[in-house]
């Protein structure tokens, strides 16, 4: 079972009920990375999880969740300082939807949903996680709410509370896809006009130049 770390801050207490959460999965082994956790590789002088949870708490997110595993003690390190909630996943090895569960299940009752983040995109700006905020309380709090670029969807997603119930059953390291998948009607894509939220870090190759403000 996921456990909060007792370093961690936690911003979720005393918080009033309603709003989303944000949940920041940074639990991977980066394997892609060779040895290195591409989570701790740096832009723009920052780490890429750090520089994740800066967007989110820039954001209209009333509060913010992540998941750590794979070299737990250094992502808090990381992170010290911010106010967030940190959760470790103890079964992170076991695939993806293991932290995606973590998550979902630290998310307080009172809240409306949950946008899951992935910490390699540092591209990902509170404006984009704004616009998917904005969808989702214009359309009752029902929908599922994804960004589209060029007709391709992306990331982060909103899921509804509605949907934490079948969120809490997936399994293996797809996260949400297939769920996405057997949900399509109950999505609502929102189309944002930058490539940003397709674009992720595998290595120090990929780490970008430029990065949009949070």
């Amino acid at each position: 079972m996921p456990n909060q770390d007792q370093n961690s801050n936690d911003s979720g207490t005393g918080k009033k009920a309603g709003g989303v959460a944000a949940v920041i999965l940074a639990a991977g082994e980066s394997r892609r990375s060779g040895d290195a956790n591409k989570l701790l590789f740096e832009a723009d002088g920052e780490p890429l999880v750090r520089r994740a949870a800066g967007a989110a708490l820039a954001s209209r997110a009333v509060e913010v969740i992540t998941v750590t595993g794979h070299e737990a003690d250094l992502i808090a390190t990381a992170l010290a300082g911010l106010d967030l909630k940190v959760v470790h996943n103890p079964d992170y090895r076991d695939g993806l939807s293991t932290s995606l569960k973590a998550g979902i299940s630290a998310v307080p009752e009172g809240r409306t949903g949950a946008l899951v983040l992935l910490a390699d995109m540092p591209r990902i700006s509170a404006d984009i996680i704004d616009l998917l905020i904005g969808r989702f309380e214009e359309g009752g709090e029902t929908d599922i709410c994804a960004p589209v670029f060029d007709r391709r969807r992306g990331h982060p997603v909103l899921w509804p509370r509605r949907f934490f119930p079948q969120l809490l059953e997936v399994s293996g390291d797809t996260g949400g896809r297939d769920l996405l998948k057997r949900n399509a009607d109950g999505i609502s894509a929102v189309e944002v006009d930058t490539a940003d939220i397709h674009f992720d870090v595998d290595g120090p190759k990929d780490l970008p130049d430029d990065l949009p403000d949070k």
